[in-house]
This record gives structure tokens, sequence and C-alpha cells, in this order.
């Protein structure tokens, strides 16, 4: 069950398997434990024409999304996606895992609200807006989309929030904006700071496990590298949560696009399991990254 309306682009361009897709070493537990895991990863379909995913078809994303997550997610955080691909996405992992999808899609406005859309794909077909979207496994959920504030002169942002009752998990998915000079421009990282703090009050809900994240376009703490107003944003969802690869004490992580890290996986503190980012991955100018956690 797709999770808004959405077009369905039934897509004709196969892309090959990736060569090879790793394997996650997981630590080994000696006594019996729930988990749930999740995978966050921004595609680059929708506008930039340096990634690999540009233009791209529906069956084109939702084959190699599906090929990098099933088996190892729950649930999916997408960004850069297209909202026509979204039903082509749960269709065929619906397929391939002989399981229930659904899917919750947020189509960014442009500045002067119209949708802010995507390219169409390599034969011409239209593909909706550039979109962030959270697949859940399973159709007991619910979703609900909070805007985040953003610049009146670029996209929109927002967080898409998944509630799964059954496992008492709230998933949050997001795409901040960049600092580039385009978007959240003026000095000390504003937008993105009043985003961090509305997506950290959305996302909590008593009695719920919380994982949150997705591309945040900041570095991490103590990365040593980016703006130190967006380090310091991000400080305050690690003072909450424990991030998917932070090691110890010290709040930094695997590079997840160009030498540096912007997309993030926190849950609870204690609950993290294992952390893998696929970095062999050249299909996007992002890294797909994956999260264990304990419930």
């Amino acid at each position: 069950m797709v999770g808004h309306v959405l077009l369905l682009v039934a897509g004709a361009l196969v892309a090959p398997a990736p060569a090879q897709v790793s394997v996650m070493a997981w630590p080994v537990r000696t006594w019996p434990v729930r988990t749930w895991s999740v995978m966050t990863w921004n595609v680059c379909t929708g506008t930039n024409s340096g990634c690999r995913f540009y233009r791209a078809s529906a069956l084109e994303l939702a084959e190699n999304i599906g090929r990098y997550a099933i088996g190892r997610s729950d649930v999916i955080f997408l960004q850069e996606f297209c909202t026509g691909a979204a039903g082509t996405l749960e269709l065929w992992l619906e397929r391939r895992t002989r399981r229930n999808w659904t899917v919750g899609s947020w189509g960014l406005p442009g500045a002067g609200g119209a949708p802010y859309a995507c390219h169409p794909d390599r034969l011409g077909r239209p593909r909706g807006a550039q979109s962030i979207a959270v697949a859940v496994m399973g159709d007991a959920v619910t979703f609900e989309t909070h805007p985040l504030p953003a610049p009146p002169w670029y996209v929109g942002r927002a967080a898409i929030c998944a509630t799964i009752p059954a496992e008492k998990v709230r998933a949050c998915g997001t795409h901040l904006s960049s600092g580039a000079a385009y978007d959240d421009r003026q000095p000390g990282a504003p937008y993105r700071t009043r985003q961090i703090d509305r997506l950290l009050k959305v996302a909590a809900r008593p009695g719920y496990r919380t994982i949150l994240g997705g591309d945040l376009n900041v570095s991490p703490p103590d990365s040593g590298y980016g703006a130190a107003a967006g380090r310091r944003a991000v400080a305050r969802v690690y003072r909450a949560y424990q991030e998917c690869d932070q090691r110890g004490a010290r709040r930094t992580g695997r590079w997840t696009r160009e030498g540096r890290k912007l997309d993030y996986l926190f849950a609870p503190k204690g609950s993290v399991l294992g952390c893998h980012v696929e970095r062999a991955v050249t299909l996007s100018d992002h890294k797909p990254v994956h999260i264990r956690v304990a419930l």
C-alpha cells in the first residue's frame, strides 16, 4: 500500500546487477534478541547529471535499491528519489520478498510552490517530483509528513515518520538543506540547525524506539572537517541517540560522500548491534548505510 498518492511508472530499462554486494558481519549474540534493520541511501536520481542514476527508470531504481536492501532492511530511507518511482519500488519489493511493503513519499516543492520536478527518464517519461521516501516491510504502518524550516528561495524540506505499532518502532527519514550558496546560505547554518531541532521533536514518541536519519548534510561533531556550525547542529542528536557508525565516545564515522560523512542513522543509546557502509557502490554520489538495532 503506497503511503501517499503517487504516480506509477513501469520503466523499461533495467540496470545490471551490482558486481558484488558485500555482506554485513553483525556481532554474534549468544542469547535471542529481536532486531530491526534500516538502510538509508541518497540515490541521486532526480536532477544531478553527474550521477549514474540520473534519469534512471523507475524499474532500474527499484531493482538496484532492492538488491542492497532485501534481507537486510525492514525500513528503507531514500533521498533524491522521485515520487513517480514509489509504486514500482513497492511492487518490486513485494514480489521479491513475498511480503507486503508500504512506501510513504513526499515530493519537494520549489521556491514558487510548484513540484521540484525530477528530470524525465532516459526515454523521456516523467518521473514526478524529487522526493524523500520511507519504505516499510508490512502494511500495519502509518506515515506522517512533518515540514521542516527551509529557505524560501529554494526547495522545501520535510521528514517522513513511519509508525509501526507491532514493533513499537518509529522511523523518521529526511534530507536537510545542503549549506551550499543556493541553500541555507547564511553563516551559522541557521536552517539546518532549526531543521534538526524540529526533527528531534517530531521523531520522538513515548513507548516507541526511534530510528532517525538520512542525508543530514552536516559533518560529524568530532570529524575535524566541514563547517563548525553544522557540526554543532548535529551534536544535539548525538546527545540524545547513538549514531550507527560512531566509534566509542568519538562522534565520527566512515565517509559516505566524497570523503565526508553526510549520511546518518541514529537509534536509542546502547541498542546499535552493527553498522555497515556500502563503500563499493558507485551508482550514486552517496553510499548506502545500514544499521541493525536491538528492540
